[in-house]
């Protein structure tokens, strides 16, 4: 699929996604990631005149693809905003907890990775932005200008998961003395510099970018906040479909479902003869987690590190 760009997207784990989320020809689903509308349209050819389908996503070109099919098909529309805010959403449209099925996938899509412009990569230099929605919020260039030493290597460290994160954190400082970062480029080579142990087929700069994309689009804090919001958007008997492309997603994706579907009884006295509904498991495991399979990750390499996480909602 190309968008009006010119930059291809491939949606990963497209029919898997799909039968997972058991789509019924008149519910109403949610695509919380709406990114060139894959997932969207295959959900839509499942459903009946009576479904509805509705999409999120901050990326004003997400967006534009967004009311393009919304214009062709009545029984979808297109919210520009962050699945974290889908609640607020849902209650002004009368829609909290009769939701048949969310579907998040998470991450870039390959259009941002790949346009230069957008600054989420190193492999193309451009504007050091990586802001999903470019209009709101600091730029990383703003970011990394005025932040501390100390602040800048936690990012690396907790979200990029980089082990030379305090190296790295010092080298950006000593050389924004000397002048600003503007450029993909500029960064990832002072990264690379700065990095002593460079993984086999891997950009030494790849943790660290990933820290600060994360950060500057609060990808983490929107996700648990997304899956509690999810949660209560659902209707019973509800599905949610879960896709992540590194362990901090999917870290937080796998101990949310297993906490909701374990419950709280253990918190209660033991000899209780009867356990409050309170405290019941409020999600049901669907299955095993599930990969791409070989043929897609020949088709598309950037799939290998995507896993897919399914529940459903029991009260």
């Amino acid at each position: 699929m190309t968008n009006k760009s010119g930059f291809s997207h491939i949606t990963v784990l497209l029919e898997e996604a799909v039968e997972a989320l058991a789509v019924r020809a008149d519910g109403c689903y949610l695509d919380g990631t709406f990114g060139r509308g894959g997932h969207s349209r295959l959900i839509l050819d499942h459903l009946g005149p009576q479904g509805r389908l509705l999409g999120f996503d901050k990326d004003p070109q997400a967006i534009a693809t967004g009311h393009a099919l919304a214009a062709e098909d009545g029984r979808f529309a297109i919210v520009q905003r962050s699945f974290a805010e889908l609640a607020d959403e849902l209650a002004v449209r009368g829609l909290a907890g009769k939701i048949s099925g969310v579907l998040l996938d998470l991450g870039v899509s390959s259009p941002q990775l790949d346009d230069p412009e957008r600054g989420f990569s190193f492999l193309g230099d451009g504007p050091l932005d990586m802001r999903m929605d470019p209009d709101h919020g600091v730029s990383a260039a703003q970011w990394l200008a005025s932040a501390s030493e100390e602040e800048i290597a936690r990012v690396f460290k907790e979200y990029g998961e980089e082990r030379f994160a305090k190296r790295m954190a010092h080298a950006v400082v000593l050389r924004r003395a000397e002048r600003p970062f503007e450029r993909t480029a500029d960064l990832a080579q002072v990264l690379a510099a700065a990095n002593p142990a460079w993984e086999k087929g891997k950009n030494p700069a790849t943790r660290a970018f990933q820290g600060l994309r994360i950060h500057i689009n609060n990808e983490l804090a929107d996700l648990e906040k997304g899956l509690g919001a999810a949660l209560e958007a659902l209707e019973v008997g509800g599905r949610l479909v879960v896709i992540s492309f590194h362990s901090l997603e999917d870290r937080i994706v796998k101990q949310f479902m297993r906490r909701q579907a374990k419950g709280e009884a253990d918190k209660l006295p033991r000899d209780l003869p009867i356990i409050p509904p309170a405290f019941e498991p409020r999600l049901r495991l669907v299955g095993k987690p599930q990969y791409a399979s070989e043929d897609e990750l020949k088709a598309n390499p950037r799939a290998r590190s995507a896993v897919m996480r399914v529940a459903e909602k029991l009260r």
